[in-house]
C-alpha cells in the first residue's frame, strides 16, 4: 500500500489555447457514459443520479428484449422494476458499507445511493410478461416479444418452383 499514489485534479498547462478547450477538465469516459445512457429504445432519456448509476445492457433477440443491469452489493428487497404504458422503470438503491473510525483509505471510489434507470418500450413488447431475474449481482429483466411482432424464417424458392412449374404447363398446352 505504501507504493500507492494517487493523483487527482488537472495537471498544470500553459498557454491561450489550452484555456479556451471546451473539454478542459472532462473525463473521456464519463463523456462517452453520458452520450451512451440515453434511451436505447427511443423515448425519453433515463434518469441517472449522481450517485449510483449502475451500468446497464439493452439487446433485442429474436423473440424478446433483455436489459442486463449490474448491480454489485444491491439485495433483491432494495430493487423495484415496474411497467406503466409503454415504459419500464428500474429503480433501488445501494446502501453505502459502515465505516468504522480510525479506518484510513487509500482510495475511495465506489457509489452508493439510490438510482433509476427508464426506457421506452417498443412496439410489439409484452408488457403482460415481464420477468425479473437477480443472479451473482446482475439484475436481468426479460421483456418477451409479442408473437405477431416475432421474426420468423421465409422459406426461399417456393414461390419459384410454382412459377416454374406454371411455366412449364404453359409451354406443354402451346
Amino acid at each position: 500500500m505504501a507504493n500507492l499514489s494517487i493523483r487527482r485534479g488537472e495537471p498544470r498547462e500553459t498557454g491561450l489555447a489550452r484555456a479556451w478547450d471546451p473539454l478542459r477538465g472532462m473525463d473521456p469516459l464519463r463523456m462517452i457514459r453520458e452520450m451512451m445512457t440515453g434511451d436505447v429504445f427511443g423515448g425519453l432519456a433515463p434518469t441517472i443520479p449522481e450517485g449510483f448509476a449502475p451500468d446497464l445492457e439493452v439487446k433485442e433477440t429474436k423473440d424478446a428484449f433483455k436489459v442486463c443491469v449490474d448491480l454489485p452489493g444491491v439485495k433483491e428487497e432494495d430493487i423495484e422494476v415496474s411497467v406503466s404504458g409503454n415504459r419500464i422503470t428500474l429503480s433501488g438503491k445501494r446502501e453505502e458499507e459502515r465505516r468504522e473510525e480510525g479506518d484510513r483509505y487509500f482510495a475511495y471510489e465506489r457509489s452508493y445511493g439510490s438510482f433509476s434507470r427508464s426506457l421506452a418500450l417498443p412496439e410489439g413488447a409484452d408488457v403482460e410478461n415481464v420477468r425479473a431475474d437477480l443472479h451473482h449481482g446482475v439484475l436481468d429483466v426479460t421483456i418477451p416479444k409479442r408473437a405477431e411482432v416475432q421474426s420468423r424464417r421465409v422459406q426461399i424458392g417456393a414461390g419459384e418452383q410454382k412459377a416454374g412449374g406454371e411455366q412449364k404447363a404453359a409451354k406443354k398446352a402451346a
